[in-house]
């Protein structure tokens, strides 16, 4: 790997830090669009740029912004033009990362919606069945995964595999491998 001998990691990462103690009595999205502007500017690590948006992801949680997850702002960023993202003017800058911020919020949310509407579609589907059916575990492991496997569903709903295949297909879930082995399902 080629990298620069005369990149200063640790001053440049003392340099962020000392942006991160001088923006804790800020308001937590503000701080975290410093932050976010500062490691850009920056760039304390010659490798691992993306590191930035998940330093900026955990600061936010840290300080109770969010409780239960780390935002993904390239999302959000992706949405940004690089003119805005790059300005030369840090207050555009900055606005584009509040602008992203907010995109991330709106894919985060049509994604919880999206999410609950396959919830509701699949209990549809426990209508008539038996209390004792392995179905809903299936639906709840199905909706908490990205993708599950036959081996994942026997496991949760302690059934053989081929009970499994049957679980899936009466849960209706995707088949997103397209494989006849090492197949995946979940929600798309």
């Amino acid at each position: 790997m080629i990298r620069d001998p005369d990149w200063d990691e640790a001053d440049r990462l003392s340099q962020w830090r000392s942006v991160q103690m001088a923006v804790e009595g800020m308001p937590p999205a503000l701080a975290a669009a410093l932050l976010f502007d500062a490691w850009e500017t920056l760039e304390p690590v010659q490798r691992q740029h993306w590191l930035g948006g998940v330093q900026v992801s955990a600061y936010l949680r840290f300080r109770g912004k969010v409780t239960s997850h780390l935002p993904a702002f390239n999302v959000g960023l992706k949405a940004i033009s690089g003119d805005r993202r790059r300005a030369r003017e840090r207050t555009t800058r900055l606005v584009a990362f509040l602008d992203a911020m907010s995109m991330t919020a709106d894919v985060g949310m049509r994604e919880l919606v999206r999410l609950q509407q396959a919830r509701v579609q699949m209990e549809r589907k426990l209508n008539g069945r038996r209390t004792s059916s392995s179905l809903p575990t299936v639906i709840d492991l199905i909706l908490s995964r990205p993708m599950v496997s036959a081996g994942m569903v026997a496991k949760a709903a302690k059934v053989t595999q081929r009970g499994a295949l049957d679980l899936i297909a009466a849960a209706g879930a995707r088949e997103m491998t397209g494989r006849g082995r090492y197949r995946a399902w979940g929600v798309l």
